[in-house]
């Protein structure tokens, strides 16, 4: 397997504009934007159910996107239609009461975002970037295909993209293995002959076999033990300075996420609430969602755990949303927060910032 170390980082990789994800009246995702540069690993924090882990499959397209537009290497690959079928919609209703040259205005509108529609669905199905982005999943026991051998759940995304040598496929399995700190003679057991930890090693490795540019860890080490869950994530990031890879690194666990993430989205009730460098958001935590989170990690100190003091976060006493809706806005450069004008000046004062 070739090491692609030779990593540009400040390049954006991976661009996410407005990305919603409903699944019938549920909204998992709404309206969630940031971007990945190349050789970094942008964190991807919130409680169970906060949609974290729907934006992840969203992007290697798991799921069809309902609405929004995702960019990888500056190329769409994914988009979604609602936005383009309401507009449309909207425009009909309008027309039913316009005339002269309004109807006309309305009708090229029409025209225009059925054009859109149709480039969106087009891009949605292209296949050029599939084995450039790989997943790891959570679970390491349900990824696997226990009916199959290790070597043929490391060599399958070989096999589908047309490689035929069986030669090279045992050469890349068997390096792949090695790169994970497992040795050749794994490749012939089955996944029920593996620990948690080793089972996870295994997804590790049929996602790099593919030499991917961008990997998708969702929650790679909440089913394994504290021990081996500091293995798993030493081991991504040698692999990560190895192979040159951009992570996406979905998790509930800050102090994981601190430790491996160079920038951070913390996601509430499906939206984005705030975004900022690791170090800058442990250090600066504005929204109360994400001061909440903070207060949650305990600590190896029984003196500071007697003091430490969890904060609940209600967001119908924390926000006032009623006059002025909130959108993301950026306090100090590279530090985002979902918040109105009045929290804007709010956050500034607390920084020092004067508007």
């Amino acid at each position: 397997m070739s090491d692609r170390v030779d990593v540009k980082k400040g390049e954006t990789l991976l661009k996410v504009e407005h990305l919603c994800q409903y699944f019938k009246s549920n909204k998992a995702v709404d309206d969630v934007s940031f971007e990945v540069k190349k050789g970094e690993v942008f964190g991807l924090v919130g409680e169970s159910g906060c949609g974290k882990t729907t934006t992840g499959r969203s992007v290697i397209k798991l799921y069809d996107i309902t609405s929004g537009d995702i960019y990888f290497k500056g190329e769409r690959i994914a988009a979604g239609t609602l936005s383009y079928k309401r507009n449309i919609s909207e425009a009909r209703k309008k027309m039913k009461s316009a005339d002269g040259a309004r109807k006309e205005e309305l009708a090229a509108y029409i025209k225009d975002q059925q054009v859109q529609m149709k480039e969106a669905r087009k891009d949605h199905k292209k296949k050029k970037f599939y084995t450039d982005i790989q997943m790891i999943f959570q679970d390491p026991i349900a990824s696997l295909d226990p009916r199959m051998t290790v070597k043929q759940i490391i060599a399958e995304g070989l096999v589908i993209n047309g490689e035929k040598d069986k030669k090279v496929i045992e050469k890349k399995v068997y390096d792949a293995l090695e790169m994970v700190g497992l040795v050749r003679e794994h490749a012939g057991r089955y996944p029920h002959e593996f620990s948690g930890g080793q089972r996870q090693r295994i997804g590790v490795a049929r996602a790099v076999v593919m030499e991917p540019e961008l990997i998708i860890a969702d929650e790679p080490v909440s089913a394994l033990d504290v021990s081996i869950q500091a293995q798993v994530i030493n081991l991504l990031d040698d692999l990560r300075e190895k192979m040159g890879l951009t992570v996406l690194f979905v998790a509930h666990d800050l102090s994981v996420v601190k430790y491996f993430s160079d920038r951070i989205g913390v996601m509430y009730y499906g939206k984005m609430v705030e975004l900022a460098d690791s170090d800058e958001l442990f250090a600066h935590p504005l929204h109360p969602y994400t001061r909440s989170l903070l207060s949650a990690i305990p600590m190896p100190d029984p003196e500071y755990e007697k003091q430490r003091k969890r904060i609940t976060y209600v967001p119908l006493k924390e926000h006032d949303y009623s006059v002025d809706g909130p959108t993301m806005r950026e306090i100090t450069p590279g530090h985002f927060v979902h918040c109105n004008q009045v929290e804007f000046e709010r956050y500034q004062a607390q920084l020092g910032i004067q508007s």
